[in-house]
């Protein structure tokens, strides 16, 4: 498996904090990295822990499948991001328990296991000022540390590069653009795996529906520049969250794929937990 799927790799949530004076915040409003794909340029500020995760369902029926399709569970997706060494520093560490399955019935389990380890480390750079947005950089990469059917059997590292605008209390915009490592699917003894890079791009737009509730839509893609040729998978989803108090969150989302390579549908549900 080369990129882990859509489970790990969907991002922040509400992030209407996420622009002027709460990139430092350390006591601020909850802003966390779930469940739309693009991060919130805030970090969770020194001493603080944040404990993301939830549950995902995918499900694809890709081109001479015979009409079968091809399904994923993932029930746990931690990420601990703990603020360190100063307010606008985090340390990231996320992992993602998945069950793979095809079949038409959708009950047959082909392979249950881990994905690699993910570590992660997000630096606020700005706050926003103007036309400024908030800005934010993370270095990230997976280490080989999954089960055989799941793991890339290499580092693979990469940065993500975040942008958010705060247009209004109740209104925000927010981008990301990546460039990681990534390798071949193929598991053929024949063909050896090889590395290629991979981009990623998306746009998000949050609203706020009150003091608790918000809701996102939201466009990303993966352009895979492999060996073979450039294969491109354009998704569009859309989520709610609501906050149950200070430091807890719960969030809802669904999705579809845009394009012939993109997974069908992925939906999931999730909660945050910050401990001050």
């Amino acid at each position: 498996m080369s990129r882990p799927s859509i489970l790990l790799v969907l991002g922040a949530g509400p992030f209407f904090a996420t622009a002027a004076g709460a990139a430092h915040a350390q006591r601020g409003p909850l802003v966390a990295d779930r469940p739309d794909f693009t991060e919130a340029a805030a970090t969770v500020g020194r001493g603080v822990f944040q404990l993301e995760f939830g549950y995902t369902y995918e499900y694809d029926r890709p081109e001479g499948s015979g009409g079968g399709g091809v399904w994923t569970h993932s029930l746990g997706e931690p990420l601990l991001r703990v603020g360190v060494l100063a307010e606008g520093l985090e340390l990231r560490l996320g992992l993602n328990p998945v069950s793979m399955g095809a079949g038409a019935d959708g009950r047959n389990i082909t392979e249950r296991g881990v994905e690699d380890l993910y570590v992660g480390i997000k630096l606020a750079l700005a706050e926003q000022d103007g036309f400024r947005p908030a800005l934010a950089i993370l270095p990230q990469m997976t280490v080989p540390t999954g089960s055989g059917a799941f793991t890339n059997d290499r580092t693979l590292p990469g940065v993500n590069f975040i942008y958010g605008w705060d247009l209004s209390d109740n209104v925000a915009l927010a981008g990301s653009t990546q460039l990681n490592r990534a390798v071949t699917a193929s598991r053929d003894a024949e063909d050896a795996e090889e590395e290629y890079r991979e981009w990623a791009q998306s746009a998000v737009a949050g609203f706020s529906l009150g003091a608790r509730a918000a809701v996102y839509a939201e466009w990303f893609a993966f352009f895979h520049d492999e060996p073979l040729g450039t294969r491109t998978e354009h998704y569009a989803n859309g989520g709610f969250t609501w906050s149950l108090g200070d430091d807890l969150q719960w969030d809802i989302r669904a999705g579809v794929g845009l394009s012939e390579a993109a997974t069908g549908f992925f939906g999931g549900t999730g909660l945050v937990v910050r401990f001050p």
